[in-house]
């Protein structure tokens, strides 16, 4: 199959065609529960995996697992096949690479603090203003500092250390409420019960293993174990934004191409701008309109278009609309903005369409060759290739055990940063503490001999040292410190 092929959504009047050198213009894939666009999303991620492009997409609720395995003949696919005639179908499966936050049902994924950023992270956390201006005078002190922030230690390191040491950093950084720090480390205890602690650390994702083809040239499809994040729905939302942001920042720019270099698949769409604040949003809109120059397509999928911001959703080029319901005034309203983001069809009502569409069939308008939307069609979807549903448990673990990807992330690599440094420093200083405890010692039973009567025995400075050092021997504390003095008097290395 030739990599500029055009992608065959389903049929109406005619073929609908996905251009891939259009597929980077992203796309909207939307509709009420149980429309069908759970399907959709897999049929487009096979043709793009047809075509060397790999696919990231969020597996919500787990159906999209059946990707990795050939479909099976079905009454209802035997008839959508004839009926379209589809006379090059086949099925088969498609080279899946599973991904879990939480490290059980894929190879785990992590970023770390510092490449979160205070932005994204404010986000997660749901600070206010304020606290978001103290996160982001503790990602300062660390970067000036060179204290990497790779998990929420690290950070809860960093939050108590400006705090203790406020009043220094208020001429060149600001004032530091002990209030918003004392709120931020509990939004961490509550972001860590959630599963943050496994989010942030290393080994971190290098991108480039979101970015493979197989053994056959197909693009990988890599599916986002998200069932159980999305118990957690901010730091659902909050990792897609990072992932995009990351994509953007570090891939190069490359024009316009024949296909995408990679495509994002976003499900439940909704959660990635609920909340957030009109500077992330700002960010959001940039960076959807900017990172189709890195030849990056995304794909927001979601029950109702006005889930997305009127500025992202502009932008959204490609456009597969399932059925919608007009039960409530607020569906009424989603309808009509919906069928009045279309190019109009002279044959069609698309507005009273919307409503009547059935399972597996969609309203359809992509891109042309010169980037201009074609005229909507009413369009039965074409079944995809691959098996529709999930794959069992144990199917999954040998997919994962046999992934050239086996073993890369799931060991925990915990290297020196912000909270070894800052600990090392607490440490120097409670031993130049106690040395000064026992240098005041020494001078007060110096000072104690000289001023001896009777017959107590006068001693010699070194005496009285001695003595103090044989008292401190008898803790812990005291044996650490005595090694640490005496190899500073001698020459040895301190501990």
């Amino acid at each position: 199959m030739s990599a500029i092929e055009p992608i065959i959504i389903g049929q109406g009047e005619r073929p609908v065609p996905l251009l891939p050198r259009m597929a980077n213009r992203h796309g909207l894939i939307a509709g009420a529960t149980g429309t069908g666009k759970t399907v959709t999303l897999q049929i487009l991620a096979e043709e793009f995996s047809n075509r060397g492009v790999p696919v990231f997409a969020a597996d919500v609720k787990g159906d999209l697992s059946g990707i990795s395995q050939p479909g099976k003949p079905h009454p209802k696919i035997d008839e959508r096949v004839a009926l379209l005639s589809l006379d090059d179908f086949r099925f088969g499966g498609f080279s899946t690479t599973f991904w879990d936050v939480f490290g059980k049902q894929g190879h785990p994924v992590r970023t770390t603090i510092s490449d979160m950023g205070p932005l994204l992270l404010s986000r997660l956390l749901n600070l206010n203003e304020t606290q978001q201006g103290v996160l982001t005078l503790v990602f300062r002190v660390a970067d000036d500092n060179g204290w990497l922030l790779l998990d929420l230690k690290d950070l809860r390191s960093m939050l108590q250390f400006v705090a203790e040491n406020a009043r220094d950093f208020r001429t060149l950084y600001g004032n530091i409420s002990a209030a918003s720090v004392g709120a931020i480390q509990r939004r961490l205890l509550t972001l860590e019960d959630q599963g943050g602690r496994k989010l942030f650390g290393e080994p971190a994702l290098n991108l480039q293993d979101l970015m493979q083809t197989d053994d056959r040239g197909q693009g990988m499809i890599n599916l986002l174990v998200a069932d159980q994040l999305m118990n957690s729905p901010m730091l659902y939302g909050t990792f897609l934004l990072w992932l995009m942001s990351e994509l953007f920042e570090n891939l190069p720019e490359v024009g316009d191409r024949e296909k995408p270099r990679l495509v994002l698949f976003f499900d439940e769409a909704h959660l990635i701008f609920d909340d957030a604040s009109d500077v992330l949003l700002d960010k959001i809109e940039q960076v959807v309109r900017l990172i189709r120059s890195k030849g990056v397509g995304v794909y927001f999928v979601t029950q109702n278009p006005l889930d997305i911001p009127d500025t992202v959703l502009g932008q959204l080029g490609n456009r597969v609309q399932h059925a919608l319901r007009a039960y409530t005034p607020r569906d009424q309203k989603a309808v009509k903005a919906a069928a009045d983001t279309f190019r109009p069809n002279p044959k069609l009502d698309t507005r009273r369409v919307i409503t009547e569409l059935g399972v597996g069939e969609a309203l359809v308008s992509t891109l042309d060759a010169k980037g201009r939307p074609r005229m909507v069609q009413r369009t039965m979807i074409r079944p995809p290739r691959s098996q529709i549903g999930p794959i069992t448990k144990r199917l999954r673990r040998e997919l994962m055990d046999d992934s050239l990807l086996a073993g890369v992330y799931e060991k925990r690599i915990d290297r020196q940063s912000a909270y070894e440094f800052l600990q090392a420093r607490a440490e120097k200083k409670a031993e130049e503490q106690q040395a000064e405890e026992v240098v005041k010692a020494q001078q007060k039973e110096l000072s104690r001999t000289r001023k001896g009567k009777g017959g107590y025995q006068r001693q010699t400075v070194l005496e009285a040292f001695w003595k103090s050092a044989a008292r401190a021997v008898g803790s812990q504390a005291g044996r650490q410190l005595i090694r640490g003095v005496l190899g500073s008097l001698f020459g040895g290395r301190r501990r």
